[in-house]
């Protein structure tokens, strides 16, 4: 953000107009969301450097609004500060914190407040809150808690949060909005600041385009915009043979549920034909399940898992197939491991694109440089233990740089890769990394993973590419997540409200007419 702000500076749109900009925009978001703003209180904390800036023009025209707005200096400001003057001119109240020892007159402003904008540190500062802008912030989080109907609005991003790593000061703004300016900071999708900037609007501020083209910025966040543009097109005189045929190898004795999913999601995303391939002592539940499905019964061990000599059976038949699904429940026995072996790493290879997940995933870990017999368009699908277990790496530090993590992974592996979580990381060889913008604990349940797993799959099955699947499938997943909590809530969602949602969630990102909101 600092290099496009100089360079838009270079092509004519100044910091000041930038500004300006911004806090109009913002300005206008909080007239959209409170909807009346006459005679409304608002206080604004205005710290000391641009976001501060930002946060006085909000004021301003707040005021010119019929707002009650007052500022509150948390710091030093200019000696000679235009935004300070403008507002005052408008007749925008201003308190600052030397006249405010003792923070009688901030409690005074919070007891009729029912707005608060926090626009004291931007993505310019990253240090330890301390001294009376601690004391400061904590009032706020006092205040905010004391009522459900009292809002804290963040300019760009929430006081305390790291804009780059996501570190968070314990003692951090919580926001219930925050409206991002220009473009979303990666810090903001990345925990524990991920926990700090509650529903998230991204505003333009007017930054020129060629002003971001020659940054080489490789990290995108996935937007429904980009979703539904990018998903398959679906002709009028088409039929199910336009829509590909996902082969999903998943299931045994234990974890039958895990197959039914995987293949549903498969089919509730549009594949035009889905067929299951599941050890033969659970042919007989999943067929009664899933009656919009073909169905291969396989060989299967001792275990209730798929015997090894089934390898064959799939092999003589992939042809057929325009994608593969490998690994849903299909358990961690030994015939099964050497299924997996024996199906992936057979010395004639794979043409079909695969995704692989879960047991999939797990089966092959002690195989020596497995990521080289996998066919080129394979997409990894691991949660941090399962990439753990891949990468010999421990699970502290994959979290603890989960986009960089994910990158080398791709590099060294060669792999479409996917690490699955909060905010999910997409990357791909010589391709963008996405993020996700969701990050719901209604989704931490068994079979969600399975129901991406499926969705994956068709949408390769539909014509998608590998790393365009796994971008859009991780984006339907979540947004698909999100609307069953809204309807449940977060405790007890199943994986089955997430598939019921699939059809109507990629209709509305086809048809939407998109905004900036995630």
């Amino acid at each position: 953000m600092v290099a496009i702000e100089k360079q838009s500076a270079v092509l004519g749109v100044s910091t000041d107009q930038l500004m300006e900009n911004a806090g109009l925009n913002v300005a206008v978001a909080i007239k959209n969301h409170v909807g009346r703003i006459a005679g409304l209180k608002v206080l604004i904390l205005v710290g000391p450097g641009n976001n501060g800036s930002d946060g006085l023009v909000v004021a301003r025209h707040l005021k010119r609004w019929g707002a009650d707005a007052t500022v509150y200096l948390t710091s030093k400001r200019l000696y000679i500060d235009s935004k300070l003057i403008s507002a005052r001119q408008y007749g925008v109240s201003v308190i600052s914190y030397v006249d405010d020892p003792d923070f009688l007159k901030l409690y005074s402003l919070l007891k009729d407040c029912r707005i608060v904008v926090d626009s004291i540190l931007g993505t310019g500062v990253s240090r330890p809150l301390e001294g009376r802008l601690k004391d400061i912030i904590l009032a706020i989080s006092d205040w905010r808690l004391k009522e459900s109907r009292n809002q804290l609005i963040a300019v760009d991003l929430p006081t305390g949060v790291d804009p780059d790593s996501g570190w968070a000061d314990p003692s951090s703004l919580v926001a219930d909005y925050t409206f991002v300016l220009g473009f979303p900071k990666k810090g903001l999708f990345q925990f524990p600041g991920a926990d700090h900037i509650g529903k998230i609007t991204i505003l333009d501020i007017g930054i020129p385009s060629e002003a971001v083209d020659n940054q080489n910025i490789d990290l995108e966040l996935l937007s429904p915009g980009w979703v539904g543009n990018t998903l398959p097109a679906r002709p009028r005189n088409s039929h199910k043979g336009t829509y590909g045929h996902t082969l999903i190898i998943a299931g045994s004795r234990n974890y039958v549920g895990a197959a039914y999913l995987s293949a549903q999601a498969a089919i509730r995303t549009g594949s035009g034909l889905v067929t299951v391939a599941s050890p033969a002592c659970v042919y007989p539940i999943l067929a009664a399940k899933l009656t919009e499905a073909i169905h291969i019964p396989l060989p299967d061990n001792a275990q209730g898992g798929i015997d090894s000599g089934a390898a064959d059976v799939i092999r003589s038949g992939l042809t057929q197939y325009t994608a593969l699904a490998l690994g849903c429940g299909l358990g961690r026995s030994e015939g099964t491991r050497e299924f997996v072996e024996k199906l992936l790493f057979d010395p004639d290879g794979l043409e079909t694109p695969l995704v692989l997940d879960a047991d999939g995933l797990n089966n092959i870990c002690g195989f020596q440089r497995w990521w080289e017999y996998l066919p080129s368009n394979t997409v990894l699908t691991p949660h941090p233990g399962e990439m753990a277990a891949l990468s010999g790496i421990p699970i502290s530090s994959i979290l603890g740089d989960r986009i960089g993590f994910t990158r080398a992974r791709v590099e060294h592996w060669n792999k479409v890769v996917i690490l699955k979580g909060a905010n999910t990381i997409i990357a791909a060889p010589g391709l963008n990394t996405f993020v996700s913008p969701f990050a719901t604990s209604g989704m931490a349940s068994g079979g969600t993973g399975d129901v991406l797993t499926g969705i994956i799959s068709s949408l390769i099955s539909q014509g998608l590419t590998g790393s365009l699947a796994a971008s859009c499938g991780v984006y339907i997943h979540g947004k698909a997540g999100i609307s069953a909590t809204h309807e449940h809530g977060e405790a007890g969602l199943t994986a089955t409200d997430i598939i019921k949602r699939l059809p109507k969630v990629i209709s509305d990102l086809k048809q939407a007419n998109y905004g900036v909101e995630i």
